[in-house]
């Protein structure tokens, strides 16, 4: 799968925040071009469900594929924190693929894919991202990324999210550990060693040191995207701010996009 979709992210500028970080702005300029759509909507399907096990999970309930996804694993459009969690899923595996297919991190994809209520959000560290410098050794220069996401894609004005998001950011120094942990395990279960190794390398940094990086992102629609809010962040108070990073994506009718995709992807399942 080429992952067109890729495409769609351009950089747009740098700003700074109140204290001098420096933030990547970067625009998510999706086009209705079915083929990339398709590809998409498959890819973040597979994020929930995998593809050669969904008629197993269906079995029993009487549900098509389609409404099986609707009903019972994504999301739900309208219900109550349903938009919410699609959002803000949504955002958190938009950031995951940028940092995957464009920066050159490995990510777990486990959030998603064992939730035991759709509509609420999965606790924990948004996304975790990885780089092992050789395959077949550790190197103190491998890196851990840890990452929280906020989105906003509807209302009348922009809320501070950028804020939100680094502040949440302070809770990743003390959780990840229980995210690496629950990773291991889930691999363990599936008998994915390899992963599990490299999962395992990273749970004590005093006895095998690596570069430990922290990340803030927010997700805009660009009709409430406000670059002074953006610049009114502070990240003075985050207790690793020297080795935080700042993103923010904005495009246009991202809400829309959001439910299409969802249901892009259950229909064509």
């Amino acid at each position: 799968m080429s992952y067109g979709f890729l495409n769609w992210f351009v950089k747009s500028k740098n700003l700074l925040t109140e204290d001098g970080k420096n933030v990547e702005i970067w625009s998510f300029n999706h086009r209705n071009d079915d083929n990339l759509l398709s590809e998409w909507a498959t890819h973040f399907r597979e994020m929930y469900s995998e593809d050669e096990l969904l008629d197993e999970y269906r079995k029993g309930t009487g549900l098509s594929r389609a409404n099986y996804l609707l009903n019972m694993i994504f999301p739900d459009r309208t219900d109550g924190f349903g938009p919410a969690t699609r959002a803000g899923d949504f955002a958190e595996l938009l950031v995951a693929d940028f940092l995957e297919f464009l920066q050159g991190y490995w990510i777990p994809r486990v959030r998603y894919d064992d939730k035991a209520t759709r509509n609420s959000s999965t606790q924990g560290s948004d996304v975790v991202g990885i780089k092992i410098q050789k395959s077949d050794e550790f190197s103190k220069n491998d890196e851990l990324l840890v990452f929280e996401v906020k989105a906003q894609f509807s209302g009348n004005s922009a809320k501070p999210r950028l804020q939100d998001a680094v502040n949440d950011s302070n809770k990743d120094v003390t959780r990840v550990g229980e995210f690496l942990n629950y990773t291991k395990r889930r691999f363990i279960r599936s008998g994915k060693l390899d992963e599990k190794n490299i999962i395992e390398r990273f749970q004590n940094i005093s006895d095998k040191p690596y570069i430990e990086k922290f990340g803030a992102a927010a997700l805009f629609d660009k009709s409430i995207f406000d670059e002074h809010l953006i610049s009114e962040t502070d990240c003075s108070e985050h207790s690793e701010h020297d080795k935080l990073t700042l993103l923010v994506f904005s495009g246009q009718g991202m809400m829309a996009l959001v439910h299409s995709l969802y249901e892009r992807a259950a229909n064509e399942a």
